[in-house]
């Protein structure tokens, strides 16, 4: 079972705004680089899902994983253990339901350690994700982030 490393970053342009999420992921001397962007969402959500996103891609289960991040959301929901208390009382009044259940799916396919890294700060893969995230949030007609979406059409952001 081989290291894969992967940075990731989210980016909104307006909170919520149009967004877009960048990652890298490094195994051995693989590189793969992912952006994806969206009209409507939240910087939250796209460093969420750029961790998602990457964490999908890898074919190999379980693979164990290193998560560069600069978000303290994701991280620290992590690391901290909230991510799992939330869940067990059902997410109440908590946003980002819809990826945050997806993430657990996914998190649990691996073996998963997360790393909390200052943003703009020099660090050449951070700021990579940075440009893909910034890029892909700046393309034109974007899709629709659909859970951020549907649930602020319903007036329900925390479902």
């Amino acid at each position: 079972m081989s290291l894969i490393t992967i940075y990731t970053d989210g980016a909104a342009k307006g909170n919520p705004g149009n967004g877009g999420y960048g990652a890298v992921l490094l195994a051995g001397h693989h590189k793969k680089e992912i952006a994806e962007g969206f009209r409507l969402t939240t910087n939250n959500r796209m460093e969420l899902l750029s961790v998602i996103k990457a964490l999908e891609l890898i074919k190999s289960k379980p693979s164990t994983v290193e998560v560069y991040s600069d978000s303290k959301y994701v991280v620290d929901a992590v690391e901290k253990k909230w991510v799992f208390n939330w869940e067990k009382k059902g997410f109440a009044k908590k946003k980002n339901v819809d990826l945050w259940k997806r993430f657990l799916s996914i998190y649990r396919q691996h073996h998963v350690t997360f790393h909390w890294v200052k943003g703009h700060a020099g660090n050449p893969m951070n700021e990579r994700c940075d440009e893909l995230a910034v890029k892909a949030a700046e393309q034109e007609n974007l899709p629709a982030d659909e859970g951020y979406e549907l649930l602020q059409q319903k007036g329900d952001l925390f479902s």
